[in-house]
């Protein structure tokens, strides 16, 4: 199994089929189906340098998984849009999505990440919590959330 994880356009095909997937699953999931107009925006300009940037994962050529950050300056960005392929689930994706997500972070100068879940997502609040994030009061309002979460990175030195 070929494994590669790179950012990617959102718009880009791979990146729109795990888009499409994502919003999908979500709407079949809640308990009040998922509109993402409703949602925090997380738009394709949000999601491309320097606003944000998408992440795609990729099983042997094929879309698996994807991920997003929204940079904000100084203050924390987001963790937006993650999702696994449910035939990907159970072989660690998700957690080296989001090692990458972090790892892309701490390169452009954040200290701070922060995300938003349901509470159907029961393997989503665990994955955040084994990889250091903390619950913490709501910091956005969020229509679709029940549980906020907050992680402090390390700063990464300048690549020399």
């Amino acid at each position: 199994m070929e494994l590669r994880i790179g950012v990617r356009d959102p718009r880009d095909p791979d990146a729109q089929t795990c888009l499409r997937a994502y919003e999908a699953e979500l709407a079949s999931r809640f308990d009040h189906g998922f509109d993402p107009a409703l949602s925090i925006s997380a738009t394709d300009e949000e999601m491309t340098p320097p606003a944000g940037l998408f992440l795609v994962a990729t099983m042997d050529g094929e879309p698996a998984a994807c991920g997003a950050l929204k940079f904000h300056g100084d203050a924390p960005a987001e963790i937006k849009r993650m999702w696994v392929a449910q035939s990907a689930r159970g072989l660690g994706l998700g957690r080296r999505l989001l090692a990458e997500l972090e790892v892309q972070a701490a390169a452009r100068g954040v200290r701070v990440l922060r995300l938003e879940t349901n509470r159907t997502l029961r393997e989503a609040i665990g994955l955040y919590r084994s990889a250091g994030y903390r619950e913490v009061a709501a910091f956005n309002d969020e229509p679709y959330a029940h549980h906020w979460f907050e992680k402090s990175l390390e700063p990464q030195a300048p690549q020399t």
